[in-house]
Parts: structure tokens; C-alpha cells; sequence
């Protein structure tokens, strides 16, 4: 499970050093692919397999199925850390992502996911106080 906040940096050949804590679940390969809110999802090569076949269960006939797949496949890049536990993040994910040098990396359970910095830090100043009045209905059962 990926969990916690991290504060990597991209190199100037577009690697980034993942968070010690992700590398045994990362270490036999990862997918990379564009994620919502112009963040990318790191998954195991493993987990993204389970999210593909989820994907896949969408009607052919659904637009929004077929959009969705479209967008989420064709920006994923199969990755493989480094003796380093470097990752290489294509140029095209890169610029979905407006990644600059400052990266931050989270834990959202099944995934990882990438952001630039500044942008994590206006998502979550945005987001913070709603996050904090969530309510039962949102989550049923939760707390």
C-alpha cells in the first residue's frame, strides 16, 4: 500500500528517485500514466493490470468508457527502476503534468501519484477544508 508525502526532485534527464517506502512493491516494474487532476499515477505492473481489466468491463458502446481508455492507455509507459530506484518519466507525461524540478510524491493506496509541487500545493490548499467537512453520505460508513 503507498502511503505518506514525499519530496523528490526530477533530474535534469527526467528521473526521479522514488520514495524508499514504494520500492519493494515498484522494484520488479511500474506503469506510468497520466491520472486526473494533471497529476500521473504510478502504479505495479501487477496493480495496473487489475485497473485495465476494471476499464475493460465498461461497455464498448459507452462513449465515456471508450474516451476514458483512450486517454488512460495510450499515455502509459511501462518503467523499470534503476540500481538506483530511479525512474525515468517520459517527456510527454512530463509536460501533462507541468512537472517541474519540484516534485511532490503521495501515497494514495493502490497507487502513487506525481505532482508538480506548486500544483500539489493548491490542490491541497483547495481541497483541505472540504476534505475536513466530508461527510458520512460522501463515504457511507466510514467513520
Amino acid at each position: 500500500m503507498f502511503l505518506g508525502t514525499h519530496a523528490p526532485k526530477l533530474d535534469d534527464k527526467g528521473r526521479v528517485i522514488l520514495p524508499a517506502k514504494f520500492w519493494d512493491e515498484l522494484s520488479s516494474g511500474l506503469v506510468i500514466t497520466r491520472g486526473q487532476e494533471r497529476c500521473l499515477y504510478v502504479f505495479s505492473e501487477r496493480e495496473f493490470e487489475n485497473v485495465h481489466e476494471k476499464i475493460r468491463q465498461a461497455p464498448i458502446t459507452s462513449k465515456e468508457g471508450r474516451d476514458f481508455l483512450r486517454l488512460f492507455l495510450s499515455g502509459a509507459s511501462q518503467e523499470r527502476p534503476d540500481t538506483q530506484h530511479r525512474i525515468t518519466i517520459p517527456a510527454n507525461l512530463r509536460e501533462y503534468a507541468g512537472l517541474g524540478r519540484e516534485l511532490t510524491v503521495i501515497g494514495a493506496g493502490s497507487r502513487a501519484e506525481i505532482w508538480d509541487t506548486a500544483a500539489w500545493n493548491d490542490y491541497y490548499a483547495t481541497n483541505e477544508a472540504g476534505f475536513s467537512d466530508t461527510a458520512e453520505e460522501v463515504i457511507p460508513g466510514l467513520f
